[in-house]
């Protein structure tokens, strides 16, 4: 059986930096080897819902 990869909160915060980057969804799946879907649960809230606050923090800091 194939193993699927979820996205870790860490996974999500990265999801927000790199479409505020410019990155597209398909682009940003890739990256994490998973399907564009999880990738836009990420930026639609319904996964790790947190993310995007730590994620604004975090490009703030630099």
């Amino acid at each position: 059986m194939k193993h699927i990869y979820r996205l870790t909160l860490d996974d999500a915060v990265q999801v927000w930096l790199a479409r505020w980057s410019g990155a597209y969804q398909h682009e940003i799946a890739a990256r994490f080897s998973v399907n564009q879907g999880r990738v836009n649960e990420v930026l639609k809230g319904r996964r790790h819902s947190g993310s995007e606050q730590i994620a604004r923090e975090k490009r703030d800091l630099h």
